[in-house]
């Protein structure tokens, strides 16, 4: 079974910038899609974007325009680069492989 692994949370103010990693444990990563997903306390999980094995992309509303995925599968890795940040993307980061989550990572952003 793959595993996934999140990395690139931390506090930033609102308007800033952070990049989230998610690196696979294994090659089977490059040839499936990935999500992201996100949770905000009190909240259900919700859809961020995604990215297929040729790099088609897909985002959720909340996020278009500002957030961008995309995968460099020799890394088995998948970025998720978030520009102007507001207070509403506070939550926790999931990376999605064939139902597979890793542990997430926190992104606080500050008003």
């Amino acid at each position: 079974q793959v595993e996934l692994v999140e990395s690139g949370g931390g506090l930033v103010q609102a308007g800033g910038s952070l990049r989230l990693s998610c690196v696979a444990s294994r090659s089977s990563f490059s040839v499936n899609a990935v999500g992201w997903y996100r949770q905000a306390p009190g909240k259900q999980r919700e859809y961020v974007a995604g990215i297929t094995r040729g790099g088609n992309t897909n985002y959720g509303d909340s996020v278009k325009g500002r957030f961008t995925i995309s995968r460099d599968n020799a890394q088995k890795t998948v970025y998720l680069q978030m520009r102007s940040l507001k207070p509403e993307d506070t939550a926790v980061y999931y990376c999605n492989l064939l139902g597979t989550w890793g542990k997430g990572t926190l992104v606080t952003v500050s008003s």
